[in-house]
Protein backbone atom coordinates (compact mmCIF):
# COMPACT_ATOMS: atom_id res chain seq x y z
CA UNK A 1 0.00 0.00 0.00
CA UNK A 2 0.79 3.75 -0.35
CA UNK A 3 1.08 5.65 3.46
CA UNK A 4 0.49 8.74 4.58
CA UNK A 5 2.98 11.21 3.01
CA UNK A 6 3.93 13.80 6.27
CA UNK A 7 4.90 17.17 5.67
CA UNK A 8 7.78 17.82 7.73
CA UNK A 9 9.31 21.31 8.06
CA UNK A 10 13.10 21.51 8.50
CA UNK A 11 13.77 25.02 7.02
CA UNK A 12 12.82 28.36 6.61
CA UNK A 13 11.23 27.42 2.72
CA UNK A 14 11.47 23.94 3.10
CA UNK A 15 9.08 20.92 2.99
CA UNK A 16 10.56 17.54 3.33
CA UNK A 17 7.78 15.36 1.65
CA UNK A 18 8.14 11.25 3.00
CA UNK A 19 6.29 9.00 1.67
CA UNK A 20 6.70 5.00 1.02
CA UNK A 21 4.72 2.17 -1.15
CA UNK A 22 4.35 -1.53 -0.58
CA UNK A 23 0.99 -2.04 -2.35
CA UNK A 24 -0.16 -2.71 -6.31
CA UNK A 25 -2.91 0.31 -6.23
CA UNK A 26 -3.51 3.46 -8.13
CA UNK A 27 -1.61 5.85 -6.02
CA UNK A 28 -3.43 8.91 -6.80
CA UNK A 29 -6.45 9.76 -8.21
CA UNK A 30 -7.03 12.90 -10.49
CA UNK A 31 -10.27 14.52 -10.07
CA UNK A 32 -11.89 17.49 -11.34
CA UNK A 33 -9.95 21.06 -11.71
CA UNK A 34 -6.67 19.18 -10.22
CA UNK A 35 -7.86 17.67 -7.32
CA UNK A 36 -5.99 14.95 -6.33
CA UNK A 37 -7.14 11.93 -4.06
CA UNK A 38 -5.18 9.13 -2.54
CA UNK A 39 -5.79 6.10 -4.84
CA UNK A 40 -4.88 3.67 -1.79
CA UNK A 41 -7.52 4.91 -0.17
CA UNK A 42 -10.38 3.72 -3.00
CA UNK A 43 -12.70 0.88 -1.98
CA UNK A 44 -15.79 -0.07 -2.54
CA UNK A 45 -16.27 -2.13 0.69
CA UNK A 46 -16.01 -1.96 4.62
CA UNK A 47 -13.76 -4.70 6.27
CA UNK A 48 -15.86 -5.30 8.73
CA UNK A 49 -14.24 -7.64 10.72
CA UNK A 50 -11.17 -5.51 10.95
CA UNK A 51 -13.06 -2.74 12.06
CA UNK A 52 -14.75 -4.33 14.75
CA UNK A 53 -11.21 -5.90 15.49
CA UNK A 54 -10.11 -2.42 16.05
CA UNK A 55 -12.47 -0.85 18.10
CA UNK A 56 -12.19 -4.50 20.10
CA UNK A 57 -8.28 -3.36 20.87
CA UNK A 58 -9.18 -0.06 21.32
CA UNK A 59 -11.51 -0.80 23.93
CA UNK A 60 -8.61 -3.15 25.67
CA UNK A 61 -6.65 0.05 25.39
CA UNK A 62 -8.96 2.24 26.94
CA UNK A 63 -8.69 -0.07 30.08
CA UNK A 64 -5.43 -0.79 30.04
CA UNK A 65 -4.80 3.25 29.96
CA UNK A 66 -7.52 3.30 32.77
CA UNK A 67 -5.97 0.96 34.68
CA UNK A 68 -3.23 3.52 35.60
CA UNK A 69 -6.14 6.31 35.46
CA UNK A 70 -5.28 7.75 32.47
CA UNK A 71 -8.20 8.35 30.20
CA UNK A 72 -8.46 8.01 26.20
CA UNK A 73 -9.66 10.17 23.33
CA UNK A 74 -10.12 8.52 19.46
CA UNK A 75 -10.10 11.49 17.52
CA UNK A 76 -10.91 9.83 13.83
CA UNK A 77 -9.73 12.40 10.69
CA UNK A 78 -12.36 11.79 8.05
CA UNK A 79 -11.10 10.90 4.24
CA UNK A 80 -10.89 13.28 1.58
CA UNK A 81 -12.90 11.90 -1.15
CA UNK A 82 -16.37 11.55 0.72
CA UNK A 83 -15.95 15.31 1.90
CA UNK A 84 -15.67 16.51 -2.04
CA UNK A 85 -17.62 13.68 -4.12
CA UNK A 86 -17.80 17.16 -6.34
CA UNK A 87 -14.43 16.87 -7.21
CA UNK A 88 -14.39 13.01 -8.12
CA UNK A 89 -13.38 12.23 -11.88
CA UNK A 90 -16.00 12.74 -13.99
CA UNK A 91 -18.55 9.73 -13.67
CA UNK A 92 -17.01 8.43 -10.28
CA UNK A 93 -19.64 7.99 -7.02
CA UNK A 94 -18.90 6.97 -3.75
CA UNK A 95 -20.20 3.50 -3.10
CA UNK A 96 -22.76 3.26 -0.49
CA UNK A 97 -19.89 1.85 2.17
CA UNK A 98 -17.61 4.53 1.73
CA UNK A 99 -20.17 7.67 1.92
CA UNK A 100 -21.02 5.49 5.54
CA UNK A 101 -17.91 4.31 6.34
CA UNK A 102 -16.96 7.48 8.75
CA UNK A 103 -20.76 6.79 10.75
CA UNK A 104 -20.45 3.26 11.34
CA UNK A 105 -16.64 4.00 12.18
CA UNK A 106 -18.38 6.14 15.25
CA UNK A 107 -21.23 4.08 15.83
CA UNK A 108 -18.79 1.18 16.74
CA UNK A 109 -16.69 3.25 18.67
CA UNK A 110 -19.72 4.44 20.54
CA UNK A 111 -21.04 0.98 20.87
CA UNK A 112 -18.13 0.21 22.61
CA UNK A 113 -17.78 3.06 24.94
CA UNK A 114 -14.46 4.33 23.41
CA UNK A 115 -14.43 8.77 23.28
CA UNK A 116 -14.79 10.24 20.03
CA UNK A 117 -16.61 12.72 18.23
CA UNK A 118 -17.75 13.95 14.79
CA UNK A 119 -14.29 15.38 13.42
CA UNK A 120 -16.10 15.31 9.86
CA UNK A 121 -18.82 17.63 11.38
CA UNK A 122 -15.66 20.12 12.21
CA UNK A 123 -13.73 19.96 8.80
CA UNK A 124 -17.75 20.36 7.30
CA UNK A 125 -17.54 23.44 8.78
CA UNK A 126 -14.15 24.38 8.12
CA UNK A 127 -14.88 24.22 3.76
CA UNK A 128 -16.27 27.04 2.49
CA UNK A 129 -15.29 29.38 5.66
CA UNK A 130 -13.83 32.86 6.22
CA UNK A 131 -11.25 32.18 8.44
CA UNK A 132 -7.90 33.54 10.25
CA UNK A 133 -5.08 33.76 8.00
CA UNK A 134 -6.98 33.30 4.82
CA UNK A 135 -6.69 36.77 4.09
CA UNK A 136 -10.52 37.17 2.77
CA UNK A 137 -10.27 33.44 1.10
CA UNK A 138 -12.72 30.76 1.86
CA UNK A 139 -10.68 28.14 3.82
CA UNK A 140 -10.32 24.36 2.75
CA UNK A 141 -10.62 21.68 5.16
CA UNK A 142 -8.13 19.43 2.68
CA UNK A 143 -5.52 20.43 0.40
CA UNK A 144 -5.86 19.95 -3.66
CA UNK A 145 -3.00 18.10 -4.33
CA UNK A 146 -2.41 16.81 -1.37
CA UNK A 147 -3.00 13.90 1.05
CA UNK A 148 -3.29 15.93 4.37
CA UNK A 149 -6.13 18.29 6.04
CA UNK A 150 -5.09 22.00 6.44
CA UNK A 151 -4.17 23.82 9.26
CA UNK A 152 -7.15 25.38 9.80
CA UNK A 153 -8.56 21.85 9.83
CA UNK A 154 -5.93 20.90 12.11
CA UNK A 155 -7.09 24.13 14.56
CA UNK A 156 -10.65 23.23 14.63
CA UNK A 157 -10.15 19.73 15.16
CA UNK A 158 -7.49 21.29 17.85
CA UNK A 159 -10.61 23.35 19.19
CA UNK A 160 -13.08 20.64 19.24
CA UNK A 161 -11.31 18.23 21.40
CA UNK A 162 -9.94 21.05 23.87
CA UNK A 163 -13.99 21.59 24.34
CA UNK A 164 -14.70 18.08 25.19
CA UNK A 165 -11.40 17.75 27.49
CA UNK A 166 -13.02 20.77 29.20
CA UNK A 167 -16.24 18.83 29.74
CA UNK A 168 -15.47 15.37 30.50
CA UNK A 169 -11.70 15.03 31.97
CA UNK A 170 -11.20 17.99 34.53
CA UNK A 171 -7.52 18.58 34.94
CA UNK A 172 -5.79 20.20 37.34
CA UNK A 173 -4.16 23.75 37.44
CA UNK A 174 -0.74 23.90 35.12
CA UNK A 175 1.87 25.76 36.57
CA UNK A 176 2.73 26.42 32.83
CA UNK A 177 0.90 28.14 30.35
CA UNK A 178 -0.43 26.85 26.69
CA UNK A 179 1.59 27.81 23.82
CA UNK A 180 1.25 31.09 22.15
CA UNK A 181 0.34 30.91 18.60
CA UNK A 182 2.46 32.20 16.20
CA UNK A 183 1.27 35.00 12.52
CA UNK A 184 -0.07 33.13 10.10
CA UNK A 185 2.14 32.13 6.85
CA UNK A 186 2.52 31.01 3.53
CA UNK A 187 4.39 28.60 2.17
CA UNK A 188 4.18 27.66 -1.67
CA UNK A 189 5.17 24.08 -3.28
CA UNK A 190 3.87 20.85 -4.36
CA UNK A 191 1.03 18.95 -2.79
CA UNK A 192 2.37 15.49 -1.52
CA UNK A 193 0.62 13.37 -3.63
CA UNK A 194 1.47 15.41 -6.50
CA UNK A 195 5.30 15.16 -5.71
CA UNK A 196 5.68 11.92 -4.89
CA UNK A 197 3.28 9.98 -6.92
CA UNK A 198 3.07 12.05 -10.30
CA UNK A 199 5.41 12.64 -13.35
CA UNK A 200 7.67 16.09 -13.91
CA UNK A 201 5.39 16.67 -16.47
CA UNK A 202 1.77 15.45 -14.66
CA UNK A 203 3.23 17.18 -11.46
CA UNK A 204 3.87 20.85 -13.76
CA UNK A 205 0.13 20.40 -14.74
CA UNK A 206 -1.15 20.31 -11.15
CA UNK A 207 1.00 22.95 -10.21
CA UNK A 208 2.11 24.33 -7.07
CA UNK A 209 -0.35 25.19 -4.19
CA UNK A 210 -0.54 27.70 -1.11
CA UNK A 211 -0.28 26.25 2.38
CA UNK A 212 -1.49 28.55 4.74
CA UNK A 213 0.30 27.78 8.49
CA UNK A 214 1.98 29.26 11.60
CA UNK A 215 4.87 30.36 11.83
CA UNK A 216 6.38 28.90 15.19
CA UNK A 217 8.32 31.04 17.11
CA UNK A 218 9.79 28.62 19.38
CA UNK A 219 11.77 24.94 18.46
CA UNK A 220 8.83 22.79 18.75
CA UNK A 221 9.75 19.07 20.20
CA UNK A 222 8.15 16.06 22.26
CA UNK A 223 6.71 18.42 24.60
CA UNK A 224 5.12 21.77 23.78
CA UNK A 225 6.19 23.97 26.34
CA UNK A 226 8.36 21.97 28.67
CA UNK A 227 6.39 20.96 32.39
CA UNK A 228 5.27 17.44 32.42
CA UNK A 229 1.87 17.30 30.16
CA UNK A 230 -1.44 15.81 31.54
CA UNK A 231 -2.65 15.83 27.66
CA UNK A 232 -0.72 13.36 25.36
CA UNK A 233 -1.20 13.81 21.24
CA UNK A 234 -0.49 10.27 19.44
CA UNK A 235 -1.20 9.98 16.04
CA UNK A 236 0.43 10.33 12.33
CA UNK A 237 1.47 13.53 9.95
CA UNK A 238 -2.14 14.99 10.52
CA UNK A 239 -1.13 16.44 13.72
CA UNK A 240 2.36 17.06 13.32
CA UNK A 241 3.33 20.84 14.42
CA UNK A 242 4.24 22.19 10.65
CA UNK A 243 0.13 22.26 10.89
CA UNK A 244 -0.57 23.30 14.07
CA UNK A 245 -2.75 20.77 15.80
CA UNK A 246 -1.07 20.11 19.04
CA UNK A 247 0.36 23.91 19.29
CA UNK A 248 -3.72 24.92 18.67
CA UNK A 249 -4.62 22.26 21.88
CA UNK A 250 -1.86 23.48 24.33
CA UNK A 251 -3.17 27.36 23.60
CA UNK A 252 -6.58 25.78 23.98
CA UNK A 253 -6.34 24.36 26.91
CA UNK A 254 -3.95 26.82 28.55
CA UNK A 255 -1.13 23.90 29.53
CA UNK A 256 1.79 22.05 27.93
CA UNK A 257 0.64 18.86 25.55
CA UNK A 258 2.60 16.17 25.03
CA UNK A 259 3.30 15.09 21.31
CA UNK A 260 4.13 11.97 19.83
CA UNK A 261 3.71 10.92 15.88
CA UNK A 262 5.06 9.00 13.29
CA UNK A 263 4.71 8.99 9.59
CA UNK A 264 2.45 6.77 7.97
CA UNK A 265 3.88 3.92 7.36
CA UNK A 266 4.32 3.60 11.08
CA UNK A 267 0.76 1.90 12.14
CA UNK A 268 -0.92 4.03 14.98
CA UNK A 269 -0.60 0.97 16.89
CA UNK A 270 3.39 1.24 17.20
CA UNK A 271 3.03 4.70 17.93
CA UNK A 272 0.90 4.96 21.15
CA UNK A 273 3.63 2.39 22.32
CA UNK A 274 6.71 4.70 21.35
CA UNK A 275 4.80 6.98 23.52
CA UNK A 276 4.49 5.29 26.65
CA UNK A 277 7.57 3.56 26.30
CA UNK A 278 9.47 6.89 26.99
CA UNK A 279 10.60 7.47 30.21
CA UNK A 280 9.07 11.03 30.43
CA UNK A 281 5.48 9.34 30.32
CA UNK A 282 6.34 6.87 32.90
CA UNK A 283 7.56 9.63 35.69
CA UNK A 284 4.65 11.52 34.68
CA UNK A 285 1.62 9.56 33.04
CA UNK A 286 -0.43 11.82 32.33
CA UNK A 287 -3.91 12.30 32.35
CA UNK A 288 -5.78 12.07 28.75
CA UNK A 289 -4.53 10.33 25.62
CA UNK A 290 -5.54 11.97 22.50
CA UNK A 291 -5.04 9.18 19.63
CA UNK A 292 -5.44 10.04 16.10
CA UNK A 293 -6.18 7.85 13.09
CA UNK A 294 -7.46 8.33 10.22
CA UNK A 295 -11.14 6.85 8.48
CA UNK A 296 -9.46 4.29 6.18
CA UNK A 297 -6.82 3.18 8.97
CA UNK A 298 -9.47 2.09 10.86
CA UNK A 299 -10.10 -1.12 8.88
CA UNK A 300 -6.34 -1.98 8.54
CA UNK A 301 -5.49 -4.99 10.04
CA UNK A 302 -2.18 -4.46 13.19
CA UNK A 303 -0.35 -7.23 11.69
CA UNK A 304 -0.85 -6.31 8.06
CA UNK A 305 2.55 -6.24 6.24
CA UNK A 306 1.51 -4.89 3.42
CA UNK A 307 0.21 -1.73 5.53
CA UNK A 308 2.82 -1.21 7.74
CA UNK A 309 6.52 -1.33 8.17
CA UNK A 310 8.76 -4.20 9.02
CA UNK A 311 8.77 -2.94 12.56
CA UNK A 312 5.30 -1.73 13.20
CA UNK A 313 3.55 -4.67 12.11
CA UNK A 314 2.32 -7.39 14.55
CA UNK A 315 -0.38 -9.78 16.15
CA UNK A 316 -2.72 -8.22 18.58
CA UNK A 317 -1.52 -10.29 21.08
CA UNK A 318 2.10 -8.95 20.78
CA UNK A 319 0.97 -6.12 21.11
CA UNK A 320 -1.25 -6.15 23.98
CA UNK A 321 1.75 -7.50 26.00
CA UNK A 322 3.93 -4.63 25.38
CA UNK A 323 1.42 -2.42 26.08
CA UNK A 324 0.86 -3.88 29.43
CA UNK A 325 4.34 -3.90 30.43
CA UNK A 326 4.96 -0.10 29.22
CA UNK A 327 2.28 1.31 31.27
CA UNK A 328 3.75 -0.41 34.72
CA UNK A 329 7.03 0.95 34.65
Amino acid sequence: MFVLSPLRRVAAGAVVLLCTSAQAAPSVIEGKDGWLFAGWESADKIDRATLANNVKLLQEAQSMLAAQHIGLLVMVVPSKAPLYPQRLPAGATLSADMAHRYDEVLAQLEKAGVPSFDDRAVLQAVEGSAVEGGDGAKASAFYRSDYHWTAWSAEASAAAVAKLIASRWPLAPSSSPGTTLGAWTTDRHYGDLAENFMSPEDRKRIGRESYTVRTTPEPVGGLLDGAPPQVVVVGNSFVQPYLGFPQKLSNALGRPVGLTWNPGNISPWKTLLDAVSTPGFAQHKPKLVVWQFNEARMETALDSTAAWDAGSAMSPAAWRGKLNAALKQ
